[in-house]
């Protein structure tokens, strides 16, 4: 299970980072326009998703690769909070229920972070 978990974690981050680079239209709305330089803002996520993903295949480094996706996923709350302001919709991008901008924010982000929490704390436990 533990492995299921921790593969699962770097593909889930190695395609999102993936997403970011090779779908850099998606994001750059969701991107708080109180931030300067969202493109490159978008393309530095990416670059550092796909970076801690693969952190996490190897146990010396597999802590900081967890530790990084929660510290990242911390930083991404303001987007999620700017969509939500939005109305859960951008521009000429991603227009979804407002319930749905709430539910990731309360509900999907967090198990997000537990998860990156877990396959980090479940690292430690097998090498004890």
């Amino acid at each position: 299970m533990y492995l299921l978990s921790k593969y699962s974690c770097f593909l889930f981050y190695l395609s999102a980072g993936m997403n970011h680079i090779l779908s850099p239209d998606f994001y750059i709305g969701l991107i708080p326009n109180y931030l300067p330089y969202p493109y490159v803002i978008n393309i530095l996520s990416g670059l550092l998703e796909m970076s801690l993903a693969f952190f996490i295949l190897f146990p010396k480094s597999l802590k900081i690769g967890a530790w990084g996706i929660i510290i990242l996923l911390i930083f991404f709350i303001p987007s999620h909070i700017y969509f939500i302001q939005l109305g859960s919709c951008v521009p000429n991008g991603l227009c979804v229920n407002p319930i749905i901008g709430w539910l990731r924010l309360i509900i999907v982000h967090p198990l997000l972070i537990f998860w990156a929490w877990n396959v980090g704390k479940l690292n430690l436990r097998l090498t004890r």
